[in-house]
């Protein structure tokens, strides 16, 4: 008989446990992971600050955690959640191929998925983010009407098999083609750093001396590093430099007049709708499954709305 209530009381604990919720508590505030790309990254930093401001705002329990730009830690993060039991998770995917079975597990788990800012091959309950060939489009124009249409051009390119890395490529040679003096002479990667665009312009500036008229990179951190370089070598002024996100780095070098044009991501929009996307889905409330926030140019003239914003 005493084993028996021993048991008992063991079965009652087990499920105790099960219906608790992973922050401890059996209350009813939602807990949510979030898997974020790099957390070295300032966009990523302000999308993680954006996203935990709206979380106090509703009430909700985050639980964030750093991929380190590895999509095998990202499925493992993922993994973890789900062994937790977490009630939504929010993926910003490393890669659109390798971060696919981190959706898999979560969906197959009964959790719903909100991909911010990046994509998967696999779909998710919901997507929230930008159209990355559209800051292609917006930088190539730019340039192309600051050369008159005429010109050499060279792109930095992020980390390779991330949706944004694929999309803004796909989008700038698409552009491209509506400027054909405008020629692509080289493109390489420099993995979304600012250190890596830095030693890579200074390769570029070696390699073609004098035959440099433009410079596209496809997120801040590398335009930063090609600034820093460009500027360096005392070749700046004759150079046109366009990157893209709007981070605090980049808005400040746009106002001081070292960075011609970035094209602005809204980091927060993006972080804000798609802790609300996820709340909608667990509450079973109407939300839409892809949120799409334009990007837009910012420059010398118009670069004090984007500091001055919250």
């Amino acid at each position: 008989m005493r084993k028996l209530i021993v048991v008992l009381l063991v079965a009652v604990l087990v499920v105790i446990l099960w219906l608790m919720k992973p922050d401890g508590s059996n209350s009813d505030r939602l807990v949510i992971g979030v898997s974020l790309l790099n957390l070295s990254n300032e966009f990523i930093v302000d999308i993680r600050e954006a996203m935990e401001a709206k979380a106090a705002e509703l009430d909700v329990t985050l639980i964030v955690t750093d991929a380190e730009r590895s999509a095998e830690k990202q499925i493992q993060q993922i993994e973890s959640f789900i062994t937790r039991r977490v009630d939504a998770i929010i993926l910003n995917p490393c890669e659109v191929e390798a971060s696919s079975p981190a959706v898999d597990k979560a969906i197959a788990a009964g959790i719903p998925v909100v991909n911010v800012n990046s994509e998967t091959r696999s779909e998710p309950t919901a997507f929230v983010g930008s159209r990355d060939e559209e800051s292609a489009e917006i930088a190539i124009k730019y340039i192309a009407e600051r050369l008159g249409g005429r010109g050499r051009l060279l792109m930095m390119t992020g980390y390779p098999g991330q949706a944004a890395e694929i999309k803004r490529t796909e989008g700038a040679r698409a552009a491209l083609r509506n400027y054909p003096d405008l020629k692509l002479i080289a493109e390489q990667t420099a993995n979304w750093s600012r250190e890596e665009g830095m030693a890579l312009m200074e390769n570029w500036l070696q390699a073609y001396r004098d035959g440099i008229d433009a410079v596209f990179a496809q997120n801040d951190e590398m335009g930063l590093g090609a600034l820093n370089a460009l500027l360096s070598a005392g070749v700046k002024d004759r150079i046109v430099l366009v990157s893209v996100d709007a981070i605090a780095d980049a808005l400040a070098a746009v106002k001081e007049g070292r960075l011609d044009a970035t094209v602005f991501q809204n980091a927060r929009g993006q972080a804000a709708t798609a802790l609300e996307t996820a709340v909608k889905i667990v509450r079973g409330q109407p939300y839409e499954k892809t949120v799409l926030i334009p990007f837009e140019l910012v420059t010398r003239q118009n670069v004090d709305r984007y500091i001055t914003q919250p």
